[in-house]
């Protein structure tokens, strides 16, 4: 499988983001859209999230919402996100069931993607590889993990942490299968849909 983008929302909703979204979702192709509203109450991401969900599945992307497999279920998403710190993978599927995905935050640890492995998710995601300001990252990942798990293990891999059009190529080329971009996306100069147009363009190695 070749790399894939899976974009990260901002922490809060808004118009502008409603806007945002469809436009990179027009701007080329997106595997997944994780909806991350750390802003928000349960409640008011229980009222917001069904039209950005709408929009996610419409376009053709997997609709993920972060940390809340029971509110993920209830609403239709195509999956759940969770930290080391939201619960266990078997609990997880247990409410979203064999159709839909679970995907467990591993940080840079070798040891909690393979006991995430073991326990049935559905990818791990390694990070931070870069300096973010989108969450605090408490650890550092290098692009060797990725090459280490895409060498001995058939589970998706999604890399994560300040990815720009710029810094993408030696995560793609150290074999991650998923992009995870927040503020690459969002805060492009020339907008969010030409950095998937970008992204995209550096991920099939069209990029100058």
């Amino acid at each position: 499988m070749t790399c894939q983008l899976y974009l990260i929302t901002p922490p809060r909703l808004s118009p502008e983001l409603v806007s945002a979204l469809k436009d990179a979702l027009a701007g080329g192709e997106v595997a997944a859209v994780q909806i991350r509203l750390k802003e928000h109450s349960r409640e008011e991401i229980r009222a917001g999230a069904p039209e950005l969900i709408r929009i996610i599945q419409d376009a053709g992307a997997a609709a993920i919402l972060n940390d809340d497999p029971e509110l993920a279920h209830e609403l239709g998403c195509d999956g759940v996100h969770i930290g080391q710190d939201d619960g266990r993978v078997k609990d997880a599927r247990a409410i979203m069931g064999k159709e839909r995905s679970v995907g467990v935050t591993c940080h840079d640890s070798k040891h909690l993607a393979m006991i995430a492995g073991e326990a049935g998710a559905d990818y791990v995601a390694f990070g931070a590889f870069y300096p973010t300001t989108t969450k605090q990252a408490p650890t550092q990942a290098e692009p060797d993990v990725l090459r280490w798990w895409v060498e001995l293990f058939e589970l998706p891999c999604v890399a994560i942490g300040g990815i720009t059009v710029d810094n993408a190529a030696p995560l793609i080329e150290a074999g991650a299968d998923f992009l995870a971009v927040s503020s690459g996306v969002w805060d492009h100069p020339d907008g969010p849909g030409a950095a998937v147009t970008a992204f995209n363009s550096v991920i099939n190695g069209e990029a100058d």
